[in-house]
């Protein structure tokens, strides 16, 4: 069995952390099984290179080992793609096709992002994993394959499998053993390492000096947190070997091909609410609570005012401002004739009155409402609206269309105001 270190060199693998270590010696002591490995990590940590590894190293070697990206494959062909289809199958199918599991026969096929899988190929997945068999698209002929795969994902297959986008007994199926292999920001020492082989191999491709980075340069590249992990190091490498004329990098060159720092701090999200989360929201139901029953007894207190005033036309334009700073825009509303509870609004809007204090005859500040809570209390809006009905209809002589204008709601309302009131 070769060891760890003979496998670096002999793939290419850079780097000397416990974990990747780890990950490499799992390889290694699985890769004369025919068990099925899930490799797992963040996108751009090399997850490509385990099933290599592991096929390499397996009797399968000198079987076809094929890679399959199934997260760039239409979910209307995956299928096809997997299995193969017969002729006719569909629209545009129009000759037989084999799939990747009858084409790596005795081989290794390595199913790249399995977690963008749709859940009906998972089933047919889990079935090629169970006992070998599949179905060709347009077939009712059941076929056996004998391969090896190993998966790969960087998704949370726990969170996938609670959202139902992932099949519980597909992932205990796949993940016989689970190789792990962590992101750049914890390899801080080999990050330096990684980052002067990608100079030297683009100073061979594009025939120029090797780049050669300050201590305050490498400083910078152990603080970054390298979301993309060792693409993103493999990219920034290439531009400063391409773009940067002087060979010797500082750091602040370097900072210049790195995006903002501020925008990769880690943030903690929780899809739970807390208590004080709940609280704050009964806090504002309260509020609007609160704020329905001050304007529930602003309209109380002026109907109220409004039927003790008099006819005075020269100050009803100071009463539709107060209307219009109690309720807004919608003072000028028509409501429906059903809005029962809404229609005394209606009534004093329509009534050419004044706001005045009974006992001196002087105008009402248009706060003075705040001043008198608990008489407002008492006041009764549906004895107020029996009161004017009558005062309207006695004054017309019966008259319902002359005593509905004058209340300012519809004939059809009033009668059956008439009726509820038993006049």
């Amino acid at each position: 069995m070769e060891s760890v270190q003979a496998i670096k060199q002999r793939f290419g693998i850079i780097g000397n952390d416990q974990k990747l270590n780890r990950a490499i010696e799992k390889a290694i002591q699985v890769s004369p099984t025919d068990i099925s490995v899930l490799v797992t990590g963040e996108s751009g940590v090399g997850k490509e290179s385990i099933p290599k590894i592991i096929h390499q190293l397996s009797h399968r070697k000198h079987g076809k080992y094929i890679a399959v990206n199934c997260g760039a494959i239409p979910e209307g062909t995956i299928d096809s793609e997997l299995f193969g289809h017969e002729k006719g199958a569909f629209t545009g199918a129009t000759q037989t096709r084999s799939g990747y599991f009858e084409v790596s026969d005795g081989g290794t096929i390595f199913l790249d992002e399995v977690g963008e899988l749709p859940l009906t190929t998972q089933v047919r997945l889990l079935r090629v994993l169970e006992n070998g068999e599949f179905l060709k698209v347009g077939s009712s002929q059941v076929q056996k394959t004998n391969v090896r795969i190993v998966a790969a994902t960087n998704v949370n297959m726990f969170e996938a499998i609670k959202k139902g986008k992932f099949r519980e007994d597909l992932y205990y199926r796949l993940s016989t053993v689970e190789i792990n292999l962590p992101p750049l920001r914890e390899r801080k020492e080999d990050i330096h390492l990684l980052f002067r082989k990608f100079a030297s191999d683009f100073a061979l491709k594009y025939k120029m000096p090797t780049i050669k980075l300050t201590d305050d340069a490498t400083l910078e590249l152990l603080k970054f947190r390298w979301n993309g992990n060792i693409r993103q190091l493999r990219n920034v490498a290439e531009q400063i070997s391409v773009l940067e004329e002087n060979r010797t990098i500082n750091g602040h060159t370097i900072r210049g091909y790195l995006p903002n720092t501020a925008h990769n701090l880690p943030a903690v999200i929780s899809n739970t609410k807390s208590d004080s989360d709940f609280s704050s929201e009964r806090e504002i139901l309260y509020k609007v609570l609160f704020d329905m029953k001050a304007d529930l007894n602003d309209l109380k207190k002026l109907t109220a005012e409004l039927m003790k005033n008099g006819t005075d036309k020269d100050v009803q334009k100071n009463n539709e401002s107060l209307i219009q700073k109690i309720y807004g825009d919608e003072s000028d509303a028509e409501y429906d004739d059903n809005e029962d509870d809404l229609e005394i609004l209606s009534i004093a809007e329509s009534s050419p009155t004044t706001l005045v204090d009974a006992s001196t005859n002087n105008p009402l500040d248009k706060y003075h409402f705040a001043e008198e809570i608990q008489e407002e209390e008492t006041l009764s809006l549906q004895d107020k609206e029996l009161e004017l009905i009558k005062k309207s209809l006695e004054r017309h002589q019966g008259k319902r269309k002359l005593a509905a204008a004058e209340l300012g709601i519809s004939e059809r309302t009033l009668y059956r105001k008439i009726k509820q009131y038993d006049l």
